[in-house]
């Protein structure tokens, strides 16, 4: 058995057992659904990170970017950090004194070649290398009084030694004592397993005072602790404001205690709020999914899916430094918007955009502003992208001009620091066409598990069906060609038809192209085969060509169970007919009777239903009447094809085949119209073309 055997077996096995379990108790099946959502909300909430601002620093800019993220971290941590005492000042060594210091150390070693008796391997290159590293150590080094220095290790600042201020510090110079330079020594060694080469170079470093100045990039006070990037951090500094983040994260969820229940009940509040807002819009304007389990099942699954995605990234993250660098403006919006854009509806996206670029911009570990702004401009253009979708791979496409439109944003937020073009706006580009890539792929793959599970179907699958190379297709054109042209005209009318009330015209017109697949198991049955040829029912008693007819919907439901086609499909195939009277046939019995009404059944003559249960198999029940029923015209116009129309339509809703669809009396007009403009097109008659003589 092949792939595509195993997940339609699979598939229609899944639809099934789905469809089962929407039919139980569907209020009851509503209420789980809303009450999933709510947890799922409420977790989500509970489990709030810390928002956190990158600011955008180029080498060339550092102390730019020292001023603008201070200010920044000012704005944004104020008072989440509180420090019970008074703590000092936190200093480093002063970056052009051990840049000399470097200097001439370099210069010795140059000079003086007895290193190579003890180290004669080594090369020259190795020990600028592990000068290099020294000196790294030490302008990280920080230097403050107990106090401070008890403060520096609960927020966990990224440098690689605090030390306490050197008793011989008079403000200016210090001179360290030896565990200071252990510790240098250790923190060199972890980066270079050479112990022996590392401690011979300490030595020309150590016993000489550096003087020492107050680190800016690390304010402390009694309100707050506030990090930004000083003038002698240059691009680390940026490394540090992340693992700042981090600790803060840490140190927030120590402050706030996620395990009391106040914190969840918070959570639990904000939900239920945003969901009373949601269900208020969907009582308004989408009843129809606040009343299918089905498709309340399907929103509650993606939404739930689009939260838990985005706070996996969240979570993991902050872990991985270089990538929280890189990630300013994470897309996760376009991923809901897309899916709710093809599977239920345009005008749902466009709310549920609005909702998810609110609620992940307030509880997501990200910038707000960015992120509501680049999350909302590429939701809005990714619905608007889907409403000409009709193939899978037009997702990449819709992807490529969210791409696009999330470029622009971060060109104008470029333009708001002034600055044109810089290697971040590079950056955010290839970020951002990464996570559309992830966006698409997900998307693809989730599409045919959704529309299996929950029985959707799309305008995507809906182009599929119309293949013409598809096998039920191929073998009606071939064995029954006049059921296939009659498949055609029936859905042409169907779709005008249903586009003018606001029905799903593009599914009429699809699946009318099977409704008649039934007819391949006798086509020479049905007059619109036989070309002018020999009746078969001329053979046959009047009950048995009626049973014949009637069988084709039976054969049709089976045929269509066999080829695995939608649920929705062998709906139409089930309800074009309704229970109406095979008029034709129960005449000629009730002639052969004698007129003896009470002698004919008339319930043998009777397709076995169900009526039309949508307003889409109501209207594919009048286009397939009034289209058959007009091939017997004698003569056409728009006045007789009016006439016919209204008095077969006026018979079926005397014979009640349309109580259990949606059209009300508004709409019927509207049909009858729009059937007999579009029929009157197709049946048009041209004029007679003299014979050409020689």
């Amino acid at each position: 058995m092949d792939i595509k055997s195993i997940w339609g077996h699979f598939s229609q096995n899944t639809r099934s057992l789905m469809t089962g379990i929407f039919k139980i108790k569907s209020l009851s099946l509503r209420l789980l659904v809303a009450l999933f959502l709510l947890l799922a909300l409420a977790f989500f909430i509970y489990l709030r990170g810390v928002h956190f601002a990158v600011i955008e620093t180029d080498l060339g800019e550092s102390e730019k970017g020292s001023q603008a993220q201070s200010e920044l971290f000012e704005g944004e941590c104020k008072g989440i950090l509180p420090l019970a005492e008074e703590i000092g000042i936190i200093y480093q060594l002063n970056l052009e004194a051990i840049k000399t210091k470097r200097s001439e150390i370099s210069q010795k070693l140059a000079q003086d070649r007895k290193w190579r008796l003890f180290f004669p391997s080594t090369t020259f290159e190795e020990i600028n290398q592990i000068e290099e590293m020294l000196f790294s150590v030490l302008r990280d080094a920080r230097f403050a009084d107990p106090s401070t220095l008890r403060q520096l290790k609960l927020v966990t600042i990224p440098k690689s030694i605090y030390a306490p201020l050197p008793a011989s510090f008079d403000g200016i110079f210090a001179i360290f004592p030896e565990n200071f330079w252990e510790s240098v020594k250790n923190q060199a060694v972890k980066r270079r397993n050479q112990p022996l080469l590392v401690a011979y170079i300490i030595d020309y470093f150590r016993k000489i005072p550096y003087p020492l100045e107050q680190d800016s990039s690390y304010r402390v006070s009694r309100n707050g602790f506030f990090g930004g990037m000083g003038k002698n951090e240059g691009k680390n500094g940026l490394t540090a404001s992340v693992t700042l983040h981090k600790s803060m994260q840490e140190v927030v969820s120590k402050q706030e205690d996620l395990s009391r229940p106040l914190s969840l009940l918070s959570g639990i509040i904000f939900a239920i709020i945003i969901l009373f807002l949601g269900w208020l819009y969907l009582r308004m304007h989408h009843k129809q999914i606040l009343q299918s389990a089905q498709k309340l099942s399907l929103y509650a699954t993606i939404i739930i899916l689009t939260l838990f995605l985005s706070k996996m990234v969240d979570f993991f993250l902050p872990h991985y430094t270089d990538l929280f660098e890189a990630i300013r403006y994470p897309l996760y919006v376009p991923f809901a918007a897309i899916l709710i854009a093809i599977l239920l509806s345009n005008e749902l996206a466009f709310f549920s955009v609005f909702v998810l670029t609110v609620v992940l911009g307030l509880f997501l570990v990200e910038d707000t502003n960015r992120f509501l702004v680049s999350n909302f401009t590429a939701g809005i253009v990714a619905v608007l992208s889907c409403k000409t979708l009709r193939k899978r791979k037009e997702v990449f496409g819709i992807c490529t001009k969210v791409w696009i439109a999330s470029v622009l944003i971060f060109f104008a937020y470029n333009l708001t620091s002034d600055k044109f073009w810089g290697i971040s706006t590079l950056i955010d580009s290839s970020i951002a066409a990464a996570y559309l890539l992830l966006t698409s792929i997900l998307i693809i793959s989730f599409l045919p598990i959704f529309e299996s599970i929950f029985a959707i179907m799309t305008d995507i699958t809906l182009m599929e069906y119309m293949d013409p190379n598809n096998e039920l297709l191929r073998r009606l054109s071939l064995e029954a060609p006049g059921t296939y042209q009659h498949c055609l005209v029936v859905g042409s009318l169907a779709e005008a038809a249903a586009q003018a009330v606001g029905a799903n015209g593009f599914f009429c017109r699809v699946s009318t192209l099977y409704h008649d697949i039934g007819k391949l198991f006798n086509p020479h049955y049905f007059t619109e085969n036989q070309m002018g040829g020999f009746n078969i029912h001329q053979l046959l008693t009047p009950l048995e060509s009626a049973q014949v007819i009637i069988d084709h919907v039976k054969e049709g439901e089976a045929l269509a169970r066999k080829h695995r086609l939608p649920q929705s499909f062998i709906d139409i195939i089930k309800e074009h007919h309704g229970h109406t009277l095979v008029y034709y046939f129960y005449t000629k019995q009730l002639d052969q009777a004698g007129g003896d009404k009470e002698g004919v059944d008339e319930n043998q003559f009777r397709y076995p239903g169900p009526d039309p249960t949508s307003k889409e198999s109501a209207i594919i029940m009048m286009a397939d009447t009034v289209e058959a029923a007009s091939r017997s015209l004698e003569t056409v116009s728009e006045e007789s094809l009016a006439q016919l129309v209204e008095r077969l339509i006026g018979e079926k809703l005397r014979d009640g085949q349309f109580r259990h669809c949606e059209l009300n009396f508004k709409e019927f007009e509207t049909i009858k119209n729009t059937i007999v403009k579009t029929l009157a097109v197709a049946r048009h008659l041209r004029i007679k073309y003299p014979e050409k003589k020689d």
